[in-house]
């Protein structure tokens, strides 16, 4: 399934029934793995010797973690390069949440507005799907989704986009 491919979404704006939208779900987690606006969690200092993956780390080393080993490793999301929303799907079509998505970090210092964020942004997209026709003025398969590095964070590629209200 192709989510580049001019399919259509309608989705309601209630949060209630938010749980019938898998679909909708997927796509809004899928854009913030594929993404990845900032690559670094905050640094972290060992407050005691540590011992991780057989690598010594000491006591007081600043240690920067990478969210991107996370939210592109392989084993986890397949083709991690590429942007498929099936990544949150089971067999079912149902949404599955990963234990390797960390787009708000991780540990005690993840984003508090994280729950805030998601629902803003699932109703965003939604509204915007709900209201609008969305059609590239490029063949969608001419589009290069990479992320662009802007400093210590990433941001989407432009391209140009025609909006059409639903009639």
């Amino acid at each position: 399934m192709s989510f580049l491919d001019g399919g259509t979404f309608l989705c309601s704006r209630s949060t209630r029934t938010r749980g019938l939208f898998s679909i909708m779900d997927a796509v809004v987690h899928e854009i913030q793995r594929f993404i990845n606006l900032v690559p670094s969690n905050l640094p972290h200092e060992a407050t005691r010797d540590t011992v991780f993956q057989g690598y010594v780390i000491p006591k007081g080393t600043v240690v920067i973690p990478t969210l991107d080993s996370l939210l592109y490793d392989s084993h986890e999301f397949p083709d991690p390069e590429k942007f498929k929303p099936e990544h949150f799907l089971n067999e079912n079509g149902k949404f599955k949440y990963s234990d390797y998505f960390k787009a708000f970090s991780a540990g005690k210092r993840v984003c508090v507005g994280e729950g805030l964020a998601r629902m803003e942004l699932f109703l965003l997209l939604s509204a915007i799907l709900q209201h609008f026709n969305l059609k590239s003025l490029v063949d969608p398969k001419d589009i290069d989704l990479s992320p662009v590095t802007v400093g210590f964070g990433s941001i989407p590629p432009q391209f140009k986009l025609c909006v059409i209200p639903r009639s």
